[in-house]
């Protein structure tokens, strides 16, 4: 399945948490391959659970052509034309094409997987907007404050100092590609961009398809945890507006200020994020979040990424089952330290 990278076809993953437990599902018969078919949007009146709040379950995926910031050629333009999407899609598409053969060895090599292992998207979403951060309105992310300067520079000189590719042990790499997190909210990737949330009165749980994060969320109006308690993904606490569920996030942990997948670079522990979910239709939610965070950017800005109804499961995926990638690096920084001793010793 294009979405479903490195999916096990044999296991198929449910959200699994304390106020549910997803049946198993079998997958046998299906191929990776296989292309995602998302359901098409309908104009009926989108349904309701039993206690009458708008009922967000399902799968979802949040895949698209449309940059995180507006690039700088398209300066002032907030949405395309008709025509300049389609041109756009295309360009974007043959651009990310992985089955190309052109470019010499290195340039397959950097490919990577074929391109059925991939779902960057196909369109330009949000009424054809050339970035998917709707405010500030030059849909950039606000400039670091001083203090977040200062922290940035002083993170990128400690990693220089260990060379450009730093592995002296696994924990100079990433939380992504340790297989912790890749951080929420997620934004979209080149691959596995699904959701599955799952709803009851007193809780929400969306399972996040990259590195099979869950995050469990209360709605019964408990406040959130002490300030010395962190989370990897923060903690969240839910609450409906009409029909929009609201979920107000605090308490990160600081190291996601070195994941280089967090939605929302240079910040770390004071990072507070307010997501909105409002089912516009049976097949789209229209998603939204805001980042506040006085000590690393400027002001607050915000995100809109439309959400699509997926009508096929999500399939496991084994991030640190088949994390290969970590003992190659591990590997490879070790061997090129032999060869750099035995240069000296020659």
């Amino acid at each position: 399945m294009k979405n479903r990278f490195f999916a096990s076809i044999g296991v198929v993953a449910g959200v699994a948490a304390a106020l549910y437990l997803a049946p198993a599902l079998s997958a046998q018969g299906l191929t990776p391959a296989a292309k995602v078919k998302t359901a098409p949007a309908k104009t009926s009146t989108p349904p309701l659970t039993p206690d009458g709040h708008p009922d967000l379950q399902g799968i979802w995926s949040n895949s698209t052509l449309t940059p995180l910031e507006r690039p700088t050629q398209l300066a002032g333009k907030e949405f395309l034309t008709e025509k300049e999407a389609a041109d756009y899609e295309k360009q974007q598409l043959q651009n990310m094409n992985r089955d190309r053969r052109d470019g010499g060895a290195l340039a397959d090599l950097g490919r990577a997987y074929n391109d059925a292992w991939y779902d960057s998207g196909t369109k330009i979403v949000g009424k054809r907007r050339t970035s998917l951060v709707t405010d500030p309105p030059d849909g950039k992310i606000p400039a670091f404050t001083p203090e977040a300067q200062k922290r940035e520079a002083a993170r990128l000189e400690e990693r220089r100092k260990k060379g450009p590719e730093p592995a002296d042990s696994w924990e100079d790499r990433s939380l992504s590609e340790r297989c912790i997190t890749r951080g929420a909210p997620k934004l979209p990737g080149a691959y596995n961009n699904n959701f599955q949330i799952v709803q009851t009165p007193d809780f929400v749980a969306i399972l996040q398809e990259m590195i099979h994060d869950v995050r469990i969320i209360p709605m019964d109006g408990r406040p959130h945890l002490g300030k010395n308690i962190p989370q990897w993904l923060g903690d969240s606490r839910g609450h409906w507006e009409g029909n929009t569920l609201v979920v107000d996030t605090t308490n990160f942990d600081e190291r996601i200020i070195f994941n280089n997948n967090t939605c929302c670079r240079g910040s770390g522990a004071n990072l507070h994020v307010v997501e909105r979910f409002t089912r516009a239709d049976a097949g789209t939610i229209d998603y939204q979040f805001t980042v506040d965070d006085p000590t690393t950017y400027t002001r607050p800005w915000t995100v809109a990424i439309p959400m699509t109804k997926v009508d096929e499961p999500i399939y496991e995926y084994a991030c640190h089952e088949g994390n290969y990638g970590m003992r190659n690096l591990l590997s490879e920084a070790r061997a090129k330290e032999r060869s750099a001793e035995e240069a000296k010793k020659k």
